[in-house]
């Protein structure tokens, strides 16, 4: 585990994930997304763009880097080149396809004496390395000290 003094803006992480179908249907009753295309069995394996934003998200608390620290999920700041949208999916990613991770601090900043804030950039690629999606400016708090 890194503390927050010791994670430096530009550093990167790497993670893996994969979706099965059954991992998609209970993150479809979970989150109550009703969409008719996940009732055509042709569509019927792509991964909800929320569901990867979600997985990714949990990826990256499970970080040998991060995991151990105290972190909350703080916002997502839109990026200006993109008119401050925060995310782009690119390509669909389908059911027990592998998704390669890659997490890049793109902006650090003390907030107070107890928490710093760090912007997180998720990218995912196929295996092929066909660009999913991109999720720029996710913010986190950060306790700077981690609980003992």
């Amino acid at each position: 585990m890194k503390k927050f003094t010791d994670l430096k803006v530009g550093e990167e992480f790497f993670s893996t994930c994969t979706f099965s179908k059954k991992e998609l249907e209970g993150y479809l009753a979970f989150s109550r997304i009703k969409n008719t295309i996940f009732d055509d069995d042709e569509y019927s394996t792509i991964v909800s763009g929320r569901a990867i934003i979600a997985r990714m998200e949990g990826e990256f608390t499970r970080l040998s880097q991060i995991y151990g620290n105290m972190i909350l999920l703080y916002g997502m700041d839109g990026d200006a080149s993109w008119e401050n949208r925060n995310t782009r999916f690119l390509k669909p990613l389908h059911v027990d396809e592998i998704l390669k991770i890659k997490f890049t601090i793109s902006d650090k900043k003390d907030t107070d004496g107890d928490f710093g804030m760090i912007a997180i950039d998720f990218e995912g690629k196929k295996e092929n390395g066909e660009l999913v999606v991109v999720s720029k400016k996710n913010l986190y708090r950060i306790k700077k000290e981690p609980p003992k």
